[in-house]
């Protein structure tokens, strides 16, 4: 507790202050939805969601008793938490948002007891209703977890009242000081370029890729988008000169990036939307801010001659 409230138990409690102090505990979003078995569904944003037990396997989750949205999830069986990826900010003001229809223009798929999940999110739990708690001006809601989807995606974050990202600590990155190089970088390997340039792309790759990662986009996914940015579209034998994967690959990140409204097909090429313009220069802000941390140490002259040699290896 504060010194404030500590040293003055009589003084009236700050709401506001109070809310602003559990903002400093950063959260991820989740949309928790249900449906009752005539079909009536809800979804609502939250960040109250937290794990409970390993045996049996519990979850919970808060929701306001003043919600409309409370009697269905005392109606229905079961309720779905999807756990929203960093790129899916606008599902999340969707649902947090006063509307008549929530899903109105949203794609999801029925789960367990017919509650809505959606694509792309980081984590989704189906969940048994388990138990309801009276949490003051809240219900705690717990779920059993009948079935569970791990897509290992960067999740979106909530810190002090604003959306935020994982990113990768500094000290998680960094080298130790004082650590001795590889003992394999010696000899014959010091003088080997295609050693020296698999091992320059992992440590450049180290920092900028979590970062990248941290948008919500695959790896596949950015590196299409990047690609796109100066084009007014390419065909599918196009992109794949361009990003170098397999054509299955390239399929499953053209329909992932249509699904999330960053591309659209014009006569059979892909090209970006508003939105995947908007996104595109994110990550070009992202690598420019790598490049720049990188390559500041460098003279113009040595960074124009390194990108000739490269120029001339990717030629030959």
């Amino acid at each position: 507790m504060s010194d404030v409230l500590a040293s003055n138990p009589t003084n009236e409690f700050d709401a506001r202050a109070f809310r602003r102090a559990l903002g400093n505990f950063a959260t991820g979003v989740t949309v928790v939805t249900a449906s009752t078995p005539s079909g009536r569904k809800v979804g609502v944003t939250a960040n109250s969601f937290n794990s409970v037990s390993l045996d049996p396997p519990l979850i919970l989750w808060s929701i306001d008793k003043r919600s409309n949205s409370h009697e269905v999830f005392e109606e229905a069986s079961h309720f779905a938490v999807n756990v929203l990826a960093a790129d899916q900010i606008d599902l999340s003001n969707n649902f947090a948002r006063p509307k008549d229809d929530r899903f109105a223009g949203v794609e999801f798929e029925p789960g367990e007891g017919g509650a809505p999940v959606f694509a792309d999110c980081s984590a989704r739990f189906h969940c048994e209703k388990f138990q309801q708690v009276d949490g003051g001006d809240h219900w705690i809601m717990i779920g059993k977890v009948v079935a569970f989807d791990d897509f290992g995606r960067s999740p979106l974050l909530y810190h002090q009242g604003a959306y935020s990202m994982v990113l990768p600590h500094t000290r998680m990155t960094k080298r130790d000081e004082g650590q001795p190089p590889s003992s394999h970088f010696q000899g014959r390997l010091s003088h080997n370029l295609y050693y020296l340039m698999t091992q320059a792309l992992r440590a450049y790759q180290a920092s900028y890729q979590p970062r990248q990662l941290s948008t919500g986009l695959r790896t596949s996914e950015a590196r299409m988008l990047m690609v796109l940015e100066n084009d007014a579209g390419l065909d599918l034998n196009q992109l794949q000169r361009e990003v170098a994967m397999p054509v299955r690959e390239i399929e499953e990140a053209v329909a992932n990036l249509k699904r999330k409204g960053l591309v659209v097909d014009d006569n059979d090429r892909v090209r970006l939307t508003v939105k995947g313009v908007d996104d595109t220069e994110s990550l070009w802000s992202i690598a420019r801010e790598q490049q720049e941390k990188v390559f500041g140490q460098f003279t113009d002259e040595q960074i124009d001659t390194f990108k000739a040699v490269l120029k001339a290896v990717i030629a030959s």
